[in-house]
C-alpha cells in the first residue's frame, strides 16, 4: 500500500509541471498587451516600454518562464496588473467563501444522496426507486441559475426566512453563516444529489446480487447491516470518485451561483481577471484549480486502498 501511495504522489510532480508550462505559454501567446491595459488608451510608446521593462515583458519568453517559475516555487504568485495587490492576498480573501460553500454543498449532497441511492437500489422498481430517479432527472435538467432564483423567490422574497444575498464567514457564527450559505449550497446540491444518488443506485445494484451479500443474509445479518456495511462498502469506489470530482468542480465552477447570491469567491475573481486580461491572477487561478483537481484525484486514489484491499499488494 505504501509503495502505491508513493507512486501516486510521485506522478503528481510531472503533471503539475506540464500544467505550469501550458498555463504560462497559453496566456503569454494570446493576443493583447498587458502593458497597454495597465497604461490605458492614452499611453505613449515610451510609457508602454517602461511598463514592459518593469514587468519583464521585453525579455525572451524562456527567461520570463524561468523567472516566473522561480518566483512560483518561492510562493510568489505575482501582483495583479489591475489593482496592484499581491495575487496571493486576493486569492486568500476569495478562497474562504468558495470552499465554505463547496464543503456545505458536498455535505448536504452526501448526507441526502447516498441513503436515497441505497433505498432506490434496495426497493428497485418500487415507488421509492421511481421517486429517486425522477428527482435525479429533474436535478440534471434544471439549470443552476433557475434553481437559485426559485429558491431566492421562495425563501428570501416570499417567505422572508433568509437573506437575499451576501456571505458571512463561519468565524462570525454558525447561524449567520448558514443563513447566507444554505441557499447557494442547496442550489448547487440539487445537481450533485441527483448525480450521487444515481451513481449510488447503479453501484449498489451491481453488488446486491453478489455471493457475499447472499451469504451475509443467510447468516442472519440485518438488512441495514447488509446494505450499509457489506454492500455499500464494496460499491463505494465509484461513489467516492464522483464525490471527489464533484468537490473539485464546485471549487472551480461556482461562477453562476456566486453571481446570483453575490458571494465574493474565486469564481467571480476569475471572471473579472479574464475580462481585464490580468495575467498573474489568471495564471494563479488556473494553477489553483489544477492543483485542486490533482490533489483530489490523489486522495481518491489513496482512498481506493481502503475500499479495495487488492490495491495494498
Amino acid at each position: 500500500m505504501l509503495a502505491y501511495i508513493l507512486k501516486r504522489i510521485a506522478a503528481v510532480i510531472p503533471v503539475m509541471l506540464l500544467v505550469a508550462v501550458f498555463v504560462f505559454l497559453l496566456l503569454r501567446l494570446t493576443p493583447g498587451d498587458p502593458a497597454a491595459i495597465i497604461a490605458g488608451d492614452a499611453a505613449t510608446p515610451a510609457q508602454l516600454e517602461r511598463i514592459r521593462e518593469a514587468m519583464g515583458l521585453n525579455q525572451p519568453i524562456h527567461i520570463q518562464f524561468i523567472t516566473w517559475m522561480g518566483a512560483l516555487l518561492q510562493g510568489d504568485l505575482g501582483v495583479s496588473l489591475i489593482s496592484g495587490v499581491p495575487v496571493i492576498d486576493m486569492m486568500s480573501q476569495r478562497l474562504g467563501p468558495t470552499i465554505s460553500i463547496a464543503l456545505l454543498t458536498i455535505t448536504i449532497s452526501v448526507v441526502l444522496a447516498i441513503p436515497m441511492g441505497v433505498a432506490a437500489a434496495w426497493r428497485r422498481r418500487s415507488w421509492v426507486d421511481y421517486c429517486v430517479m425522477s428527482f435525479s432527472v429533474l436535478g440534471f435538467s434544471m439549470p443552476v441559475f433557475l434553481v437559485g432564483y426559485l429558491l431566492l423567490l421562495l425563501f428570501a422574497v416570499n417567505l422572508g426566512w433568509l437573506p437575499v444575498q451576501g456571505f458571512t464567514p463561519i468565524s462570525k457564527g454558525i447561524v449567520p453563516f448558514l443563513e447566507r450559505a444554505i441557499l447557494p449550497a442547496l442550489t448547487l446540491a440539487s445537481i450533485y444529489i441527483a448525480l450521487i444518488a444515481r451513481m449510488t443506485r447503479a453501484s449498489m445494484l451491481e453488488v446486491l446480487g453478489e455471493d457475499y451479500v447472499r451469504t451475509a443474509r443467510a447468516k442472519g445479518a440485518g438488512e441495514r447491516r447488509v446494505l450499509f456495511i457489506h454492500a455499500l462498502r464494496n460499491a463505494a469506489i465509484p461513489i467516492v470518485t464522483i464525490v471527489g470530482t464533484g468537490f473539485a468542480l464546485l471549487i472551480s465552477g461556482v461562477v453562476v451561483t456566486e453571481s446570483i447570491f453575490n458571494i465574493p469567491g474565486i469564481g467571480r475573481l476569475t471572471v473579472d481577471a479574464v475580462l481585464a486580461r490580468d495575467y498573474p491572477v489568471i495564471q494563479a487561478m488556473i494553477l489553483l484549480t489544477s492543483a485542486i483537481y490533482v490533489l483530489i484525484n490523489l486522495l481518491i486514489d489513496i482512498s481506493y486502498t481502503i475500499f479495495d484491499p487488492r490495491i495494498r499488494y
